[in-house]
C-alpha cells in the first residue's frame, strides 16, 4: 500500500546511530574546559565528579529522549516532541530558533575552531590574517575557511545520507582511536610519576582561584557556596557532553528506531563519558592541578592556566608524553574531531527544517520541493535521493 506523504528510507543501522552520538559530543571542548573548571573547583576530587555527574545528567536525558524517539520516529527531533506536547505556536518558535541561533551558531562555532588549529599547519589561516575589512567588519583566512568548511559538507550531505554517515563513521573512529590512544599514552607516562598521587593529596578541599585586577588569587570555599561553585564549574562539561541529541533528528532514517535510537543513545553517551573521565584522569597523572599563568614552564602552569590564557590542557598534557611536536598532534586530533562534529550537526540538523516544511512551518519552497521530488520518486527511488516512495 502506497503512502501519499513524503518519508525518509530508514538505512541507518545502530552502529551509525551511535557513531552520530558520539561524533556530535566530542569537539573541542574536552581539550579546553578542565582548565576553567579546575580553577573553579580548586580540587582533582571535584573536578571528576562534575565530570561524572554530567556524563549521568546526559545519559538520563538520552534515555528519556530514547523514548519520545521510540514512540515518534520521525524525523525532526524535539520539533516532533514538543509540537505533539504543546503545538504548533511553540514548535515554530523552536524550530525557527534551531535554525536561526541553535544549529547554525554551534555549526558555525565548531568551524572557526576547525580553522583556528589548521593554521598550526597553514600560518595563512590565522584569524590575524585580514583578507577583507569595511568599516567595522572584517574578513579573515581563518573564516573564508570555516565558511569553505560548512559549504562544502553541507553540499556533500544535501547528496544523500550515505555519504555524510560514511564520512560521520571515518571521523568518529578516527578521533575515538585516538582519543583513547592519548589516553593511555598519558597514563603508561604519568602513572611513572607522583602526579596523581599529589593531586589527590587533598581531593575536596575547595580553593578557588579568582581574578582581580591585581591578578589571580586563590579563595578558600565551604558550605553553601561550594554548591554555587559546582553550578558554575558545571557549565563547561555540560557543554563538551551536548549534541548528543542530534540523533532523535534523524529517526525518520534509523532502522527499528524503537530499539536502536535508545540503544545508541545510552552506548553513545556512555563511551563518551568514559573517555572524558579517562582523560581527566590522564591530565591529572601528568600535569599538577594547580599552577602559576606566569610560570615559563608547562608543568609550572598546571591544569588551572594550561597554555597561559589560551586553556589548552589537551595539548599541555601532550607536550610531557611528546614533547614539542605535541603542538602538530593536538592540532590533527582536533581538526579530526571537529570536522566530524560538524558532519553530524550538519548531516542531523536539516531533518528539522525538513519536518518543518511537511507541517508548512518553514519556507514554502521547501514543501514545494519535497514534494516535486517525492512525486518524481513515487514509483521508485534514487541511491543517493533524501525522499523514498516505498
Amino acid at each position: 500500500m502506497h503512502n501519499d506523504k513524503p518519508h525518509l528510507h530508514r538505512s541507518l543501522g545502530l552502529w551509525d546511530a551511535t557513531m552520530l552520538v558520539a561524533g556530535s559530543m566530542i569537539g573541542s571542548g574536552i581539550f579546553i574546559v578542565s582548565a576553567d573548571m579546575s580553577r573553579h573547583t580548586g580540587s582533582a576530587g571535584w573536578l571528576l565528579f562534575l565530570w561524572l555527574l554530567s556524563g549521568v545528567i546526559t545519559l538520563i536525558a538520552a534515555l528519556c529522549y530514547g523514548e519520545l524517539a521510540g514512540m515518534m520516529p520521525q524525523a525532526g527531533g524535539q520539533f516532533v516532541y514538543i509540537r505533539r506536547a504543546w503545538g504548533n505556536c511553540l514548535a515554530f518558535l523552536y524550530g525557527w530558533t534551531v535554525f536561526m541561533v541553535i544549529q547554525t551558531g554551534v555549526i558555525a562555532a565548531v568551524a572557526v575552531a576547525f580553522a583556528k588549529f589548521t593554521a598550526v599547519f597553514f600560518p595563512y589561516f590565522n584569524t590575524g590574517n585580514i583578507l577583507f575589512q569595511a568599516g567595522g567588519i572584517s574578513i579573515s583566512a581563518a573564516q573564508m575557511l570555516a565558511i569553505f568548511l560548512i559549504a562544502v559538507l553541507t553540499w556533500f550531505n544535501s547528496r544523500g545520507i550515505e555519504g555524510g554517515k560514511t564520512i560521520q563513521n571515518i571521523f568518529t573512529s578516527a578521533k575515538l582511536l585516538a582519543l583513547f590512544i592519548l589516553i593511555v599514552a598519558g597514563l603508561w607516562v604519568g602513572l611513572k610519576t607522583n602526579t596523581l598521587s599529589t593531586n589527590f593529596g587533598n581531593a575536596w578541599s575547595v580553593n578557588s582561584m579568582i581574578k582581580t585586577d591585581s591578578g589571580w588569587i586563590e579563595q578558600h570555599i565551604s558550605g553553601f557556596a561550594i554548591i554555587l561553585m559546582l553550578g558554575t564549574a558545571i557549565i563547561g562539561s555540560l557543554f563538551s557532553s551536548d549534541a548528543w541529541n542530534n540523533v532523535t533528528f534523524i529517526a525518520g532514517e534509523i532502522k527499528d528506531p524503537s530499539r536502536n535510537i535508545p540503544r545508541s543513545l545510552m552506548l553513545g553517551t556512555a563511551m563518551v563519558t568514559l573517555l572524558y573521565c579517562l582523560a581527566n584522569i590522564a591530565y591529572l597523572a601528568l600535569l599538577p592541578l594547580k599552577g602559576s599563568i606566569d610560570a615559563a614552564t608547562v608543568a609550572g602552569q598546571g591544569i588551572q592556566f594550561a597554555g597561559g590564557d589560551t586553556d589548552r590542557v589537551g595539548t599541555a598534557a601532550a607536550s610531557m608524553i611528546f614533547g614539542d611536536s605535541s603542538v602538530y598532534i593536538m592540532a590533527a586530533l582536533i581538526m579530526i574531531s571537529t570536522f566530524g562534529c560538524n558532519n553530524g550537526i550538519i548531516l542531523s540538523g536539516a531533518r528539522v527544517y525538513y519536518a518543518m516544511a511537511l507541517e508548512n512551518l518553514f519556507f514554502k519552497q521547501a514543501k514545494n520541493s519535497i514534494q516535486k521530488e517525492f512525486q518524481q520518486l513515487r514509483y521508485g527511488y534514487r541511491q543517493y535521493g533524501q525522499v523514498y516512495y516505498v
